[in-house]
């Protein structure tokens, strides 16, 4: 897959990319590559690989009308899935939560390079900035981050009452859902709609959460808590 056929994608969503758009992710592309030789961004460092893997599948729950207002993207690494949902969606206020500094480095210069505004990056745990920005994001999403019972109370007390989480899974992801029923319900979120999808002859999924009632205050404990006792 090519940046054209990207952009196919996207208009066959509704969306017709701008000249400028595209220039966005060829720049992104090559920031990535470049950055990828002094620091661990990705393994998937082809060109078409990156489109899909990483573009196509990034827009994903763009495309189906999930993703609006104030979003923030946990544990992004190299950006994803929140910089190209910028690119594409240039109205969204985007927070990026990442907690590896150098990490922080990259996602600062693409955001610079690519002229992207009101999209922040924050050196920070989502577990500490959440002391002082409780259920303040209409999405929480993340991708390829960590087991589900350990993202949930990562993620759910950030989100808004009845606004939405969202887990981009790989294949495991239907074990997951099933594993992590119990600290969803406990952090207030409830299963909206479970999106399958193939990507490059893999399975994706892509987990939709509504939250239904407000997170109880004593979640999120530390990380080594819940890394030790999932809930």
């Amino acid at each position: 897959m090519d940046l054209k056929d990207l952009k196919n994608k996207c208009v066959e969503k509704g969306i017709d990319l701008t000249e400028n758009q595209i220039n966005q992710f060829e720049k992104y592309i090559n920031l990535l590559s470049e950055w990828n030789k002094v620091m661990n961004l990705t393994a998937i460092t082809e060109y078409n690989e990156i489109v899909e893997k990483h573009f196509l599948d990034s827009l994903i729950p763009l495309f189906d009308g999930y993703i609006c207002g104030k979003l923030c993207d946990v544990g992004s690494g190299a950006g994803f899935p929140s910089i190209p949902m910028k690119i594409v969606n240039p109205d969204l206020d985007v927070v990026i939560l990442e907690p590896i500094f150098k990490r922080c480095r990259f996602l600062n210069e693409v955001i610079s390079q690519l002229n992207l505004t009101n999209i922040e990056v924050i050196n920070e745990r989502s577990e500490d900035y959440v002391k002082n920005n409780r259920e303040i994001f209409d999405v929480v999403i993340a991708r390829a981050v960590a087991n589900l019972s350990i993202l949930a109370e990562l993620c759910i007390p950030l989100v808004k009452k009845d606004k939405y989480f969202i887990a981009m899974k790989a294949e495991k992801g239907l074990q997951e859902l099933s594993e992590a029923e119990n600290a969803v319900e406990i952090l207030g979120c409830k299963i909206f709609k479970v999106d399958e999808y193939m990507l490059n002859n893999s399975k994706r999924v892509n987990l939709v959460y509504k939250k239904v009632r407000n997170t109880p205050l004593m979640y999120p404990r530390h990380y080594s808590k819940i890394k030790k006792s999932p809930l």
